[in-house]
């Protein structure tokens, strides 16, 4: 009887009654759930949920059921009908902005209408706009009330953080309204603010305003709380509303700054680089204990518009949403983007790992580095082999003071900056069509093994593509005229091909370094390969797969709020792609602020002298970081190139079209039509194997801009530059002047 039962419920789930798709997406939005978090719920890919909230797909059981179930509860908790939703809760639902939470009660007595002071003797739960809290969250029971209320929060809001230590979420914007400061905090919750100085602000965000993120991997640290300052919190609290011109080369305020002393008298410190536009405010940790708040100051250009756009000119509720997601996707921003694309890859692989002392039972940092990190140390200056680093290290000094180093001594592993002319048969086409590799260098990443320790010198090694390091090598013989394609030799025009092996597209005229991916690529075009010498690291591992990971499904899930899912066809992927930053200007700055993310990660890897007084054979801060580490970015950079190379090799096997210009993750391609889909070989909807495929994800392309043929040979005419990058100005079409990529 049971299996006739179990037959019967089987047949009820089959059919389950589903709201329609765009009442899904509202209801799963309304309670501030990501599509990733609905897809591990019900044990299926986000491309599924992503397709059934499209409508098209339909889901089937088992999860059909389940699906259904998730829907109708949350239906009860936002019924369509506002009235209803106060016939199923006692809540304070304020019509406002945001809600302020007073921790005076006295004050949240004075602020309490007559409607709410009937509801307060049945304990009422204060409810953030439109961002649920996880079950057990807490808040008081009265908000004052203020206009333009959201009754749902937008897309991409983050949700409450399960961790009570920061329910109030990773930051606030700090703002000052009729003379009262208050905490603008993710999800649409606003906090009262009753600290009348800024020593008394930091002492009130540690102790009170619940601030913060949890750490990213077992062994880490939860993420400080960080404070956005406007302005207004600025002149409140003493601080100047922009820096001098003195004050911005330095990079902060005057240690005399009478906030500065405020702060001292408090027994508050600033780490090296002071009081700017980013800054920290701590006192030494006790045990586990660590008491310290960011700050983050926009009118000081703590914000680059270069990767932020107009955010740091947002209201602050706005603000907080931006930097909330980008909080909650990537990490609580610790600086620049560069700089929190470093402190990511340190989050999710902590130097050392906390162990409990057998005597005293307290918790205290290992001294062995955890396993898969680069460790608490920096690699001594004078340890480093001379090919990788930059010119004016230590490891030069005795270089000759004008000299230049040339391939065989110098490892220069960069992205493309490469054009040709057209061809004849080119030029009777009518466009230029250009295609850009989403999140290229973040894809050359995924899955690269990097050095994790020191280097070690070999003589006349055979090469291993397995193993990470420069190695110095002659690829001069490698002929793009006939390479191996898989397994089979093809006949390409060599002529019409950047070389594999340098940035320019040059074919290299003798011995030179190469990080791993570029060797091992030499031998996948089906040449022998015979390494002079060598620096490898034999301790190594893939230390930047997590980091990859985090970026990308931040990346996919902000797009995904945009509209443009990691599952759609070629012509509706482009069709998604059009104007997509207008529908969320917010969110597309967040994109942006990702993208930053990836690129600035890499590039301080390699940081360079910022002035400080540097003088070249000196050492330079930046290092003393157990992150200076110029061989991880050569790798991934090497490794993002060939990726990019081979796709232009396997294209050009298949259809016998040729780049006209590559810039980076940007290609050109003479084609008849406006569009990529008029020249990617795209068949019965499936891209060629190996190529080009349109798409959203990593390591996937979308369109960059098109332009006319003509337009091309106008502008190198113009310039009386044959080989003038188009690539560089196929987006706009505008070419100010010739840039020469420095």
């Amino acid at each position: 009887m049971s299996e006739l039962f179990d037959a019967v419920d089987a047949l009820l789930a089959s059919r389950a009654v589903l709201p329609p798709p765009a009442e899904r997406k509202r209801l799963r939005a309304a309670h501030g759930l990501t599509i990733d978090e609905v897809a591990t719920a019900l044990k299926v890919r986000r491309a599924t949920v992503s397709g059934w909230e499209a409508g098209k797909t339909e889901p089937r059981p088992p999860e059909r059921d389940a699906y259904a179930r998730l829907l109708d509860k949350l239906a009860e908790l936002y019924p369509t009908d506002p009235t209803a939703a106060l016939a199923t809760f006692t809540v304070t639902q304020a019509p406002a902005e945001a809600q302020t939470l007073s921790t005076d009660p006295a004050t949240q007595a004075a602020d309490m209408t007559e409607t709410e002071k009937t509801q307060a003797p049945a304990p009422a739960t204060a409810v953030p706009v439109a961002a649920p809290r996880p079950a057990g969250a807490t808040r008081p029971a009265s908000t004052s009330r203020r206009p333009g209320a959201k009754k749902t929060a937008p897309v991409g809001t983050p949700a409450g953080n399960s961790d009570p230590r920061f329910e109030n979420g990773p930051l606030a914007v700090v703002d000052v309204e009729d003379g009262k400061v208050l905490a603008y905090c993710t999800g649409g919750l606003v906090l009262d603010v009753p600290a009348k100085s800024l020593p008394s602000l930091v002492d009130w965000t540690l102790k009170e305003a619940k601030l913060g993120q949890p750490k990213l991997s077992g062994p880490g640290r939860p993420a400080d709380p960080l404070l956005v300052l406007t302005e207004a919190a600025l002149e409140r609290y003493g601080l100047p509303t922009a820096l001098t011109e003195e004050e911005r080369h330095a990079g902060r305020i005057p240690e005399g700054h009478k906030v500065i002393k405020q702060l001292v008298r408090a027994e508050w410190k600033l780490t090296k680089r002071g009081f700017g536009p980013w800054a920290r405010i701590y006192r030494p940790a006790k045990g586990s204990e660590r008491q310290c708040v960011q700050l983050c100051i926009p009118s000081w250009t703590a914000l680059d518009t270069r990767h932020w756009g107009d955010a740091a000119q947002l209201p602050p509720a706005e603000l907080a949403r931006v930097l909330g997601v980008y909080a909650s996707r990537v990490m609580t921003p610790r600086g620049s983007t560069a700089v929190t694309g470093l402190e990511l890859m340190t989050a999710l692989h902590p130097p050392t790992y906390a162990v409990r002392d057998e005597e005293t039972g307290a918790l205290r940092q290992a001294d062995e580095k955890t396993p898969g990190s680069l460790g608490k140390d920096a690699i001594d200056p004078m340890n480093w082999p001379p090919c990788e680093v930059p010119d004016g290290h230590p490891v030069l000094k005795d270089l000759p003071r004008f000299h230049v180093r040339g391939p065989a001594e110098k490892l220069f592993e960069e992205a493309y900056d490469w054009a040709r002319p057209m061809t004849d048969a080119e030029c009777t086409l009518r466009h230029l069509v250009g295609i850009d590799v989403n999140m290229a260098f973040a894809a050359g990443a995924n899955g690269l093994t990097v050095g994790l320790g020191e280097a070690t010198h070999v003589k006349a090694p055979a090469f291993d593509p397995k193993l990470p390091g420069s190695w110095l090598v002659d690829l001069s013989h490698v002929d793009l005229s006939r390479v191996k394609v898989g397994k089979e030799w093809v006949e390409l025009d060599g002529s019409l091909l950047p070389s594999p092996f340098t940035p320019k597209g040059e074919r290299p005229e003798g011995p030179a370094w190469y990080a791993t991916p570029t060797v091992a690529y030499a031998q996948e075009l089906g040449y022998d390969v015979a390494p002079i010498e060598a620096w490898v690291r034999y301790d190594n591992g893939r230390y930047l797969d997590g980091w990859y990971s985090r970026l990308r499904d931040a990346y996919l899930a902000t797009m995904a709020d945009l509209g443009v899912d990691a599952d759609l066809a070629p012509a509706d992927f482009l069709t998604a792609m059009e104007g997509y930053k207008a529908r969320d200007p917010e969110l597309a700055i967040v994109v942006s602020a990702i993208k930053a993310t990836v690129k600035g990660g890499l590039g301080k890897l390699r940081e360079r002298p910022r002035g400080e007084g540097w003088k070249p054979g000196e050492p330079w801060r930046a290092l003393s970081r157990p992150t200076w580490r110029p061989d991880i970015r050569a790798a991934v950079i090497s490794r993002t190139r060939i990726n990019l190379h081979r796709k232009i090799v396997k294209h050009a096997a298949f259809t016998g079209q040729y780049p006209v210009a590559i810039l980076s993750d940007c290609v050109v391609y003479a084609a008849d039509g406006t569009s990529p889909l008029d020249f990617l070989p795209y068949r019965e909807g499936k891209p060629l194997p190996g190529g080009f495929k349109l798409g959203i994800n990593p390591g996937l392309v979308k369109w960059e801009g098109t332009q006319t043929v003509l337009w091309g040979e106008e502008v190198r005419e113009r310039f009386d530059a044959p080989e003038l990058n188009l690539a560089r100005y196929i987006k706009d079409g505008t070419v100010a002047d010739i840039d020469n990529g420095e």
